[in-house]
């Protein structure tokens, strides 16, 4: 395992004095996992269900600079991703399958699912954008992401698989 690898996020993490939080040159915040669900609640009601793509965008976008931003191997990498989810505090990330054609991430107290609460369907749609971009860097090429369990509809934990 290289010395990025080994590194706590955290512990790199910067106040760049004008009031920015940097890690590596990129801006993060710290928001309340309640401030981000209670926005997609709204948004869903506004504008329905299929506002969850528009969340999973935003994911898509973030992941594919974290991605981006980590060199080495495919599965080096993926663990180092893995490992910064659970660093950024967007729960316990876990590999479940890797191959050169599959990816199945799980994530258990995701801050997202359990923010927002009890629902019909899958919440977690920045997550799974977030991963769509992981697996479009990782595996070669576009895969779309399902959420196939979320703790939200009462699932032990969110699961995640990419499919060509």
């Amino acid at each position: 395992m290289n010395a990025q690898a080994q590194t706590s996020i955290l512990a790199e993490l910067r106040d760049d004095g004008h009031g920015g939080l940097l890690y590596r040159g990129s801006r993060f915040l710290l928001i309340r996992p309640e401030t981000l669900m209670g926005a997609q609640r709204a948004v869903e009601e506004a504008l329905g269900p299929g506002v969850g793509e528009c969340f999973a965008a935003g994911g898509r976008v973030g992941g594919a600079r974290a991605t981006a931003a980590v060199a080495g191997e495919a599965r080096e990498r993926l663990d180092r991703l893995v490992k910064m989810g659970r660093e950024l505090g967007w729960g316990e990330f876990g590999v479940e399958s890797w191959s050169p054609v599959r990816l199945v991430i799980t994530v258990r107290h995701s801050p997202f699912a359990e923010a927002y609460g009890q629902s019909q369907g899958p919440v977690c749609h920045l997550i799974r954008g977030v991963l769509e971009a992981f697996a479009e860097q990782l595996l070669g090429r576009r895969r779309q992401v399902l959420e196939t369990m979320c703790a939200a509809t009462g699932g032990a934990s969110c699961r995640f698989e990419a499919r060509a």
